[in-house]
């Protein structure tokens, strides 16, 4: 008789190996998620050195939000969310087609790739002083630019809105650019040479080859970046917040949601905080999807399209 051979199950290590990591998110991100939408619900606050709460309250943390000053603050953290993606997505493609384009022949590609991306190791606190110390009133910008005959007195960067908005917009711009021109550079590289030079052979010049080839290929990576991009735009806190001192200065016009968040926390407001929090998932979520929605094309070569355009021909 022939033995029967055991067969060996190697799949309860693939869950073994997996379990640390749904074992740390349950009980470091999960739980705390959970326990921020409940607190959303509870008026739960210190006033000196007495603790309110927590008093079940139901929504009213969500109204007293809404009558706040939240939608400004939702307001400034998009206009400087835009000031720092719209030139950084722009350069980045840039970027990205040149260094890729092997008939420019960049020389140097390896140095200037690390030059791009150095900025992004660089903490954003450590860019928020130095930015800081640069455009203060007493600081080397002004004093180059008094010293070439361009302004008689300084300039007030930081007293200004528009200085204030362009100088944090500038700063996540240098440090964010570079990590999307990698990326960018990686997904224009797994496009097949085959297309490109088909498309040279059809005589197709370099703007077309770009709006029509490139970058409807590189799509679900656009889309990642800028996924990417709105949830650290609705994160922005560090760089204001040093750059501000924490104020939102001048007049609360770059104060963001994270900042408006600190300052509950900072009062020990767990309760609106938590509100606030929930209001934050849900915008995000929102605005991931409409994104995906809107660069996931089911139909990239047409054929769907072709087929009902057939079809109504048909039914005339």
């Amino acid at each position: 008789m022939k033995q029967k051979r055991k067969k060996i199950d190697y799949s309860k290590w693939g869950y073994i190996f997996i379990l640390p990591f749904f074992a740390s998110f349950f009980i470091f991100s999960f739980v705390p998620l959970v326990d921020t939408i409940r607190y959303s619900f509870f008026e739960y606050y210190r006033s000196g050195i007495k603790e309110i709460g927590p008093n079940f309250i139901g929504m009213e943390n969500y109204i007293s939000l809404l009558k706040s000053d939240m939608l400004k603050y939702a307001g400034n953290t998009l206009i400087l969310w835009i000031i720092g993606f719209i030139p950084q997505i722009v350069i980045a493609l840039l970027l990205a087609s040149w260094f890729v384009d092997s008939r420019l022949k960049i020389r140097g590609q390896q140095f200037f790739k690390v030059v791009i991306y150095l900025p992004n190791l660089i903490m954003a606190s450590a860019f928020a002083m130095l930015f800081f110390t640069l455009f203060s009133t007493n600081g080397p910008v002004n004093a180059i630019l008094m010293s070439m005959g361009i302004t008689e007195k300084e300039i007030d960067f930081m007293g200004s809105v528009f200085g204030t908005r362009s100088l944090v917009g500038l700063m996540n711009f240098l440090m964010w650019f570079g990590n999307s021109t990698i990326m960018l550079m990686a997904a224009i590289m797994g496009i097949s040479p085959d297309i490109f030079e088909a498309s040279e052979i059809d005589g197709c010049n370099s703007k077309q080859r770009f709006f029509r080839i490139t970058l409807p290929l590189i799509r679900p990576i656009l889309a990642y970046t800028l996924i990417n991009s709105i949830i650290g735009g609705l994160q922005m806190f560090d760089v204001p917040q040093i750059l501000t001192n924490g104020q939102g200065n001048p007049d609360r016009t770059s104060m963001t949601l994270i900042m408006f968040l600190n300052s509950h926390l900072k009062s020990k407001n767990y309760g609106m905080a938590g509100a606030l929090s929930v209001y934050l998932f849900i915008v995000s979520g929102i605005l991931c999807f409409m994104v995906y929605r809107i660069t996931n094309d089911d139909d990239s070569d047409g054929s769907k399209k072709a087929a009902k355009k057939n079809k109504k021909a048909g039914r005339r």
